[in-house]
């Protein structure tokens, strides 16, 4: 029989692995749009639509602006445009769970360097084998692209400073900040997007509900999922669910899309998996 103390935290954790399928499976519809969209047209839309429906929902009318850090909230965005269009660039020529796994890298490169453990090399040593395991050595049919590995790993990098950014103090709450955050990515994506050629087809009704399908996926439900589960979830096992999340990217890719991996890359995402989840766990242990 189920303990019904421990209800609410399995309520939690269940709501954070339907947040990580959303944000995942909206990986797989991003694809599928690069078919007929330009990229950067996908991804600015994506932050456009996202900031506009997290706006509502987080109420974004009763911040006060006069308290708002502005240079907080500027690179705080510039790192989400980063991650969002290397990231998008790079699914266009990687299988999503091999993208996730090149970009996890950055996440995990923040946590080892505030762990500083002596033990915490053995995580850095377990990231690295599994990073070599991506590529399909003497199976040169199942080559990766040299371009989209370059574009994950610079997502992976503008995570890490989307992470350090996030920290910074905002002078409004967490939610706002990731709706002025958006934002800004969108101001410094879309001119870009306009420049290189955005069709006009994107805002015809039949385009558009795609588009909001995919910040609907992309941001506002997996932000408001993980915004209630977080009330019942210790940062120990949020991280460690977190950790799985190029599994969960490559399961979208095989389900949605059809991407087939080797059994050494999905060897790979199980060694990254399990160097994210040992580095969460050290570093929670060091905080106590």
């Amino acid at each position: 029989m189920m303990n019904l103390k421990n209800t609410p935290h399995i309520q939690a954790l269940l709501l954070l692995l339907i947040a990580m399928i959303s944000i995942q499976s909206s990986g797989s519809l991003a694809k599928i749009l690069f078919q007929q969209f330009p990229i950067l047209t996908v991804s600015s839309l994506r932050l456009l639509l996202g900031s506009i429906i997290l706006a509502v929902i987080f109420k974004i009318w009763q911040i006060n602006f006069k308290q708002v850090r502005w240079k907080a909230i500027v690179s705080y965005g510039i790192a989400l445009a980063g991650m969002n269009a290397l990231f998008y660039l790079s699914i266009d020529r990687l299988p999503l769970g091999i993208a996730v796994s090149f970009e996890f890298i950055g996440p995990l490169s923040v946590a080892l360097y505030y762990a500083r453990q002596k033990f915490d090399l053995v995580w850095v040593g377990l990231a690295i084998v599994g990073l070599v395991l991506l590529f399909p050595f003497d199976q040169a049919s199942q080559s990766l692209d040299p371009l989209g590995i370059t574009f994950a790993l610079g997502a992976g990098a503008f995570w890490a400073i989307y992470i350090v950014a996030g920290q910074k103090p905002s002078g409004v709450s967490g939610n706002h900040t990731v709706c002025l955050g958006m934002f800004v990515g969108m101001l410094c994506l879309l001119p870009i997007a306009l420049f290189t050629g955005m069709p006009a087809s994107v805002f015809e009704p039949s385009n558009l509900i795609y588009f909001i399908a995919l910040a609907v996926l992309a941001s506002a439900l997996p932000f408001s999922l993980e915004m209630i589960a977080l009330r019942n979830l210790s940062a120990l096992s949020f991280g460690t669910l977190m950790s799985v999340e190029p599994a969960i990217a490559a399961l979208s890719g095989f389900v949605f899309l059809g991407e087939q991996l080797l059994w050494t890359q999905w060897l790979a995402l199980t060694v990254i998996i399990t160097a994210s989840i040992g580095c969460t766990v050290t570093t929670q242990k060091a905080k106590k």
